[in-house]
């Protein structure tokens, strides 16, 4: 059993996941707390909003429409990916559902899917969603045509993941309407057991983190030309819009992570390429023995030999990178 967040807490919750969140003026107080209970909370439920271009989804989910009075959920997450605070307590969202998906939702026991729902609004021992979910109207026609933008989509799971993680919830705390209510189809085009995977990814993550994030190692001063590429030296010849990396020193699998390598075959294709340079130092090293016991070599021919071959090795690296 969970007591609901108070607005000032859902508010720094969301906020603290990397949501960008507007208060809908008079949101904090925009409730249906005088027609039944609001609590205690066991879950996050979403919808789609079944609405087009033109439509004010933000204000019909704060005040509702004729056959429905709001609000109508939590919040309404539009297509630029802002999380609109609409109400405080308890929303026309859920409406009745399956008491034993309720069940399983507060235990989290089930496994990719909530069990099969057999009641809905008007079934005989039908269970109260409005009082136990919060709700996520995310703004969609809800055809199966309509797109689900990327950064619609990430605020839609950090805002759950928000919720989730401030009430020590994981990830099957959070469900579509679709498997609360047998009569109901939303959020139409998103896989819910993806979605609750996505949740998960974040809640196995500090609130700050954002997918992609690589943690940088401290410097080494004694780091080998094998752990370390100068990328100034060939990222101009293959990503001109990258001139702001020039003269940056970054290990490999930063530079591997962050986007550089593009398949797998690439990461390979440099791990080979980079052994090839740790065996040219130890070259090197040899071949620096050798002039100190007077082997005839001078340090110019060495040094020419030793660039020359960094350089083709460099090259290849560049251009398996772009190739792959």
């Amino acid at each position: 059993m969970a007591t609901p967040l108070t607005a000032d807490r859902l508010v720094a919750a969301l906020r603290a996941e990397g949501c960008t969140v507007r208060e809908v003026p008079g949101w904090r107080t925009n409730n249906r707390n005088h027609v039944n209970r609001w609590g205690p909370v066991h879950g996050v439920m979403i919808h789609h909003t079944v609405t087009g271009p033109g439509t004010d989804v933000v204000g019909m989910i704060f005040r509702g429409h004729n056959a429905l009075p709001g609000p109508l959920a939590t919040g309404c997450i539009t297509k630029d990916g802002v999380v609109h605070l609409t109400g405080n307590g308890r929303a026309n969202h859920a409406g009745g559902g399956d008491g034993d998906v309720l069940q399983a939702v507060i235990d989290e026991s089930y496994g990719d899917r909530p069990p099969a729902t057999h009641e809905h609004d008007g079934s005989p021992g039908a269970a109260d969603g409005n009082a136990r979910f919060y709700g996520w109207e995310c703004e969609n026609k809800g055809d199966g045509r309509d797109p689900w933008p990327a950064r619609q989509y990430d605020a839609m799971v950090r805002a759950t993941a928000a919720i989730c993680r401030a009430h020590g919830w994981g990830k099957r705390s959070a469900i579509g309407h679709l498997e609360w209510s047998d009569w109901k189809v939303d959020p139409r085009g998103i896989d819910m057991t993806d979605f609750r995977a996505d949740v998960a990814e974040r809640l196995a993550h500090p609130a700050s983190w954002n997918p992609g994030d690589a943690d940088t190692p401290e410097e080494d001063d004694e780091m080998k030309l094998s752990d370390q590429i100068r990328l100034g030296d060939w990222i101009p010849k293959y990503w001109p819009q990258d001139q702001g990396l020039q003269d940056r020193q970054i290990p490999v699998d930063v530079a591997l992570g962050s986007g550089y390598a593009h398949s797998r075959k690439a990461a390979e294709n440099t791990t080979a390429i980079l052994a090839q340079l740790g065996a040219q130092q130890a070259t090197i090293d040899k071949l620096v023995s050798v002039i100190g016991s007077g082997g005839g070599l001078t340090a110019a021919e060495i040094t020419a030999a030793a660039e020359a071959g960094a350089q083709a090795a460099l090259d290849r690296l560049g251009d398996a990178l772009k190739e792959n």
